[in-house]
Formats: structure tokens, sequence, C-alpha cells
């Protein structure tokens, strides 16, 4: 399973640039694509089934690796730093060290996971891959991250947020192994942006109320208009740039895209179920990884969600999820409801 965080059709419209300015980038992002592209044409991993009641399993300490590529693009490259060990001086190796740390603290501390695998999974990472690379991702095993071409990225470690989300990917593989395609594929990347925020909001302690609700913050050089790569809080609306052109997330299904690039739309139509997570955090108030996660994180790992999962099936399943831990008419299933239904996503 290969999932990066930037998505395709950014690096394809990158990729075009033909100002001096952005050259750097613009070949970046070429060599970004034709990655993305060879990866997922090998891909074959099927993903591992996990033991029912996996997620029961008493969390453990973390044990975290970070490796250093030097630029190579071999993996998982040379030991930089092991658990417990001091930090090095090296950003991009001390803020993936930590991300690592505080997301395995994230599923031990609130939803009681072992690891993103629920049986202890070492966490491992690798930094300062590939030359200028543009992306981070998540390969069925372990992290990695590009440095960025300096000119439209910086270095993928920067944000909390693309950490939690890359290794929420590993979640979903152990758990209802969401197909990465369509609407499935979508909600896929939405489970990531939900974690991968509320790593962050955990860390930070912050309220929803308080919270940014951006996914990439950070990831932007100076030159950008834009705040990150997506907005959980106002899709569409997290960058607007005459190199990158405008955020084309849609908020709501009646903007719903059909495509069948980049596997069916899954980076863009993510928009919707992120902001129906929002939606739901910003009525409960107080913290977004109590309740509101809790449902979420429950659906996801409970073991009756189809690998196909529409937006209307998982809609229907984070329902029922809502009475089964707060009973029917409460205000968090009351409130799931009103979530979904203001995306116009039918229960």
């Amino acid at each position: 399973m290969y999932c990066s965080i930037i998505p395709p059709y950014l690096l394809r419209r990158l990729a075009r640039q033909d100002a001096p300015e952005f050259s750097a980038a613009a070949r970046a992002a070429r060599e970004a694509l034709g990655h993305v592209r060879s990866v997922h044409a090998a891909r074959t991993q099927a993903t591992p089934e996990v033991p029912a009641g996996v997620r029961q399993a008493k969390p453990g300490p973390s044990n975290r690796t970070v490796f250093d590529a030097a630029g190579s693009e071999v993996l998982p490259g040379k030991l930089v730093r092991k658990e417990g060990e001091t930090a090095t001086g090296d950003p991009a190796t001390d803020e993936a060290y930590d991300g690592l740390g505080h997301t395995h603290r994230l599923y031990a501390n609130v939803f009681g996971r072992n690891s993103i695998d629920g049986r202890g999974l070492p966490l491992n990472a690798t930094v300062h891959f590939g030359k200028l690379y543009d992306n981070a991702f998540w390969d069925g095993t372990q992290m990695v991250f590009g440095d960025g071409d300096g000119e439209v990225f910086e270095r993928f470690t920067r944000s909390l947020s693309v950490i939690g989300h890359e290794l929420a990917h590993g979640v979903t593989q152990y758990s209802a192994g969401l197909l990465y395609r369509n609407q499935a594929g979508a909600l896929n990347e939405s489970m990531s942006d939900v974690f991968g925020a509320l790593v962050e909001q955990y860390v930070k302690n912050q309220s929803t109320a308080e919270a940014s609700w951006l996914i990439g913050e950070g990831l932007f050089t100076s030159r950008v208009e834009g705040q990150a790569l997506r907005s959980m809080k106002a899709p569409g609306t997290a960058y607007d740039d005459d190199v990158l052109g405008k955020d084309p997330q849609p908020d709501s299904m009646d903007s719903y895209v059909k495509t069948s690039a980049d596997n069916g739309g899954v980076h863009i139509n993510s928009g919707i179920p992120n902001r129906a997570f929002c939606l739901l955090a910003e009525q409960l108030g107080g913290n977004a990884w109590d309740s509101p996660g809790r449902i979420w994180y429950e659906t996801l790992t409970g073991g009756s969600l189809p690998k196909g999962a529409t937006f209307t099936v998982f809609a229907r399943a984070t329902a029922a999820t809502a009475v089964e831990l707060f009973g029917s008419g409460s205000k968090e299933h009351d409130a799931v409801r009103n979530a979904w239904e203001t995306v116009k996503v039918k229960l």
C-alpha cells in the first residue's frame, strides 16, 4: 500500500510550470509524479488481515527508528536515531522522530491502540529521500520524507499533520483496509486527514474551536499563496495560487468531482467527509479527539466496515457507532446525522 501526501493533480500542475524561478520545483514535481506512477503500477501487496479484537490490545511503549537516505532512493538508508536516543541536530531526523512519538501517544492514550497495527509495530521513518523530493509517503511498512524543492515546498517533516496523516494510512491498512479508489479511497484519505489533525491538536492541547483544521500547514514556502494542502473546515480554500492553482476540493455532494484521475478523485473528494467530521466536532465542542474521534476510530477499526465503503455506507456506520456508544437520540447521535446531512450525504 502506497499513499502520498501530495495529490497527483497538484504535482501535474507544478510539473508543467516553465517559469525560471520555479524550474527546480517543476523538475522535482516531474520526478515525484513519475515515482507515484511507478509505485502504483507495481503495487501488488495485499492488505494484511488483523485478528478480531486486536484494537483492544494493551498499548506498549513506542519503538522508533529514523534512517537517512542521504539523497538516494534506497530504503531504509543509514540508521541515525533509535528509540530513547538524544536529538541529532538534524531538523528532519528529529522532527520525524518526534512526530512518530506524538502519533503513537495519541493512539495509545486516547484510543488504547498498540501502535499502528494494534500489535506494537515498530515505527520506522526515512528522511532526506531523493534529491529535492516533493512528497512524503507511507509505503505499507514505513514512513518516507522528501526535503522539498525549496521553491514551492519545504521539507515534509515540518508538518505534524502530515506525519500523522501518513501513519494513519497504516491504521486503515491494518483495520478496515479501505480500497484506495473512488469513494472508499476518498474515505481512506479522509481518515488520514482526520487523525493527522487529531495528532496535531492533541499535542498542542487545542480545542475544536482553537484548531486550524489545516493539513500540511507549514509545507509551502513564502512564494505560495496558501495556508496548507487542505482545509478540513472549509474544503476548497486552502490555497489559491498562480502556480498551484486553486484548491479543488468540494465541501458537499453538490460539487462532488467525478473523475478517473487520482484513483477516482481520492484526494479531491475527501473534502466532503473531512468537513463532516469537522462539523461534528464543532457541534459537540471540547476536544475533537474525545467523542468525535472515538466515533470515527471505532467505526474504522470495529471490523464491520466493508473495504469498498461509500460515503453513505460510512455515514450510516458512524451513526450506528454513535448509537452504540452514546445511545439513540443522544447529542452525539444527532450531531453525526446533522453533519452528514449538511454535506448532503444521505443516511
